[in-house]
């Protein structure tokens, strides 16, 4: 059994105060993994443009450090996506950090919109696809999304032999687009029988034509497709547990992995 949590936020400054508050609270109850969303150890990707590159790699650093401190401290895990610069080129990745190590996942898949072109601004190379992150905590195998990659079967194709108990999926989410969310999770969790953490943030962006609300319902979804807990659109820490034994009852019950199984070609 793992106990994780969601911490759903709007931006966190360069002051942190308010995630040391929060992670001492889940540390008292139990939680060895901390999921942040999207743009939260940075700003929102249209004011990070506007930033150099210069001040975009110190604020991400300064993060970085804070974020081995509290995992230090409190034996936690943190995945947090952030922004990283070598060679003074921005990249856009995910980072999972514990006591004892720093690893990265770099997104794969990028938004490419008119509005919101990330691909054109992170340096995120456009390649072949590969396996999503995968790490293990209190004996439940977990993977990392990205919250865009949610979108594409590709990556759920990589994830039939890994034995998943857990994705997890930070995002931002925004312009209404909760519900179409929620059915998107749901199912993921229900064809893949695994359970779901998505972490949302909260907050408001105005730009000259656009505001950019980002409405949280941080979710937690079952192997079996249905939400156990979610969020509303405040701050607030969402604990919940992912059951190991649960997820090997909803493989056996509904055998989609056993069905494909017996069609795969051999070879």
């Amino acid at each position: 059994m793992l106990k994780a949590a969601v911490l759903q936020l709007s931006h966190i400054g360069m002051s942190s105060t308010q995630l040391y508050r929060y992670v001492r609270q889940a540390h008292k109850d139990g939680v060895k993994l901390l999921v942040l969303g999207e743009y939260l150890l940075n700003p929102f990707f249209h004011e990070l443009r506007t930033l150099s590159i210069s001040m975009i790699k110190e604020q991400s650093e300064h993060q970085m450090r804070v974020l081995r401190e509290l995992c230090k401290t409190y034996d936690m895990t943190i995945v947090a996506p952030i922004v990283t610069v070598k060679k003074r080129q921005p990249y856009k990745m995910i980072a999972k950090v514990s006591a004892q190590s720093v690893s990265y996942y770099k997104q794969q898949i990028l938004i490419n919109y008119k509005h919101w072109d990330e691909e054109s601004f992170f340096s995120n190379e456009i390649r072949e696809l590969h396996s999503p992150a995968i790490f293990k905590i209190d004996g439940v195998r977990c993977a990392v999304l990205a919250g865009f990659e949610l979108h594409f079967d590709a990556f759920f194709t990589m994830l039939e032999s890994k034995n998943i108990d857990l994705l997890v999926v930070p995002s931002i989410s925004t312009f209404e687009s909760n519900e179409r969310w929620q059915n998107l999770i749901k199912m993921r969790s229900f064809t893949n029988n695994f359970y779901i953490l998505r972490a949302n943030r909260i907050g408001e962006y105005q730009d000259g034509e656009h505001q950019w609300r980002f409405y949280g319902d941080s979710i937690f979804s079952s192997a079996d497709g249905e939400i156990l807990s979610h969020l509303k659109n405040s701050e607030e820490l969402m604990i919940v547990e992912v059951d190991h034994k649960k997820v090997l009852e909803s493989k056996k019950s509904w055998k989609f992995k056993e069905a494909l199984k017996k069609r795969r070609r051999r070879i």
